[in-house]
C-alpha cells in the first residue's frame, strides 16, 4: 500500500450497548478530519442500537449491520469484509475519541507506515472516580507492569483491539480474528508478527476507554482475561511471559503471608500493607484525588485476584486436565 493512499474504515462491534455507541459516534462527528467511513456491527444484541445509528447518518458516512451473536472477533471480521477502505481501525463501543484521533492516525501512517498499529487508553476528565480507578489498575506499572499503558518497548508491539488498526492486506493474509471470545486481539497480533508484518504503537492516538461500570463486571472481565492468557499459550507457547504469572503469584503470596500472620506474627502482613500504601499514594498523586486513590486499592486487588484466579483455573483445566478451549469454559464465554 502506498502511504498516500490510506482510506480508513472504522469498524465497531456492539453488543447490548446502545448508549455507549451514542457517545462514540458523537466523538466521531467531532473529528478534525472527516474522510473515513464507519461500520457498526450489531452482534446479536437484544438492546439494538440501529435507532442511535440513524441519528448520525447525516453527519457520518455510516453503515449498520445486524448479525447473529458470534463474539467480538468474528464481528470485526464481518465488519472488515464490508469495509470499503484499505485500512481498518477497530474500536470498542465503550471508547470515546479525542477530536484529533483520525488526523493523528492518518499522519502517523503516512509518515511511518506500519501494517498494524495500536494506541493507548486514558481516562477522560468526565469519567467517574470508579472508571478512573479502573483505568489506573489496567495501565499502571504496579498492577500490570505497564504493558497496557502505552509504554514503548524494544520488542514487537502487540496491538489491542479496543484501539487497533490493520491494513486490509494484513487481515486477508491472516484471515482476520480467530473465534476466541477473549484474547482474540493478542492472537491476531501474534499471527501478524509471525507473518513478518510491521506493527507499531502510535502513542498520540489514544482513546478514552470507559471499561466496566461495576466491580462485578470488572472482575468477570479480568477473570476471563486470565483464562485467555492460558488459551493463548496453548495456541502460541512462546507468548507466555513471566509477567503474566505475577497476579497468580500475588494471590499465592497473599495467602501465604496471611497464614503466617495468623500462625506466627502479624508483621508478616507488612509487605501487603506497603504495597497497598504505594498503590494509594501513586494513584492519588497521578489522579490528584484521594478518593480515587482509595478506590484504586479495591479495584487493583480485584484486578490482580480476578486475573490471577482465572489464570490458575485455566492452567488447571487446559494444561493439567487437558480440556479443549470450548468445553473448558462454556459457561464463561459461550452462554
Amino acid at each position: 500500500m502506498k502511504n498516500n493512499a490510506i482510506e480508513l474504515s472504522i469498524v465497531i462491534p456492539v453488543y447490548n450497548r446502545p448508549f455507549e455507541i451514542d457517545e462514540l459516534l458523537k466523538s466521531l462527528t467531532q473529528q478534525t478530519r472527516k474522510n473515513f467511513e464507519v461500520i457498526i456491527v450489531e452482534d446479536g444484541s437484544i438492546k439494538r442500537c440501529d435507532e442511535i445509528v440513524d441519528k448520525y447518518r447525516g453527519f457520518l458516512n455510516i453503515r449498520f449491520f445486524y448479525k447473529n451473536n458470534t463474539g467480538p472477533g468474528q464481528s470485526r471480521n464481518y465488519g472488515y469484509e464490508k469495509a470499503k477502505g484499505n485500512y481498518c481501525v477497530f474500536l470498542d463501543s465503550d471508547c470515546i475519541l479525542p477530536v484529533h484521533y483520525i488526523e493523528i492516525v492518518q499522519n502517523a501512517l503516512m509518515s511511518n507506515f506500519v501494517d498494524a498499529f495500536g494506541g493507548p487508553d486514558k481516562a477522560h476528565e468526565n469519567f467517574t472516580h470508579f472508571q478512573k480507578a479502573i483505568n489506573y489498575a489496567m495501565t499502571s506499572f504496579l498492577t500490570t507492569g505497564g504493558i497496557r499503558g502505552g509504554k514503548k518497548r524494544l520488542d514487537e508491539f502487540y496491538p489491542r483491539s479496543f484501539n487497533m488498526g490493520c491494513s486490509k492486506k494484513v487481515l486477508e493474509e491472516t484471515k482476520g480474528f480467530s473465534n476466541m471470545r477473549f484474547g482474540e486481539d493478542i492472537d491476531i497480533s501474534i499471527r501478524i508478527i509471525k507473518r513478518g508484518f510491521k506493527t507499531g504503537l502510535i502513542n498520540e492516538a489514544f482513546v478514552y476507554h470507559k471499561r466496566r461500570t461495576s466491580l462485578k463486571q470488572f472482575f468477570k472481565q479480568v477473570y476471563n482475561s486470565g483464562i485467555a492468557r492460558i488459551n493463548l499459550f496453548k495456541r502460541h507457547p512462546e507468548s507466555l511471559k513471566i509477567i503474566h504469572t505475577l497476579p497468580s503469584l500475588f494471590i499465592i503470596g497473599i495467602a501465604f503471608l496471611s497464614v503466617l500472620s495468623i500462625l506466627v506474627s502479624v508483621f508478616y502482613l507488612i509487605p501487603v500493607l506497603l504495597f497497598t500504601l504505594l498503590l494509594f499514594c501513586d494513584s492519588s498523586f497521578k489522579n490528584r484525588s484521594i478518593s480515587i486513590g482509595m478506590l484504586t486499592i479495591l479495584v487493583s486487588f480485584t484486578q490482580l485476584f480476578g486475573y490471577g484466579s482465572g489464570f490458575m483455573v485455566a492452567f488447571w483445566k487446559r494444561i493439567l486436565l487437558e480440556k479443549d478451549e470450548f468445553s473448558a469454559f462454556t459457561n464463561n464465554f459461550y452462554t
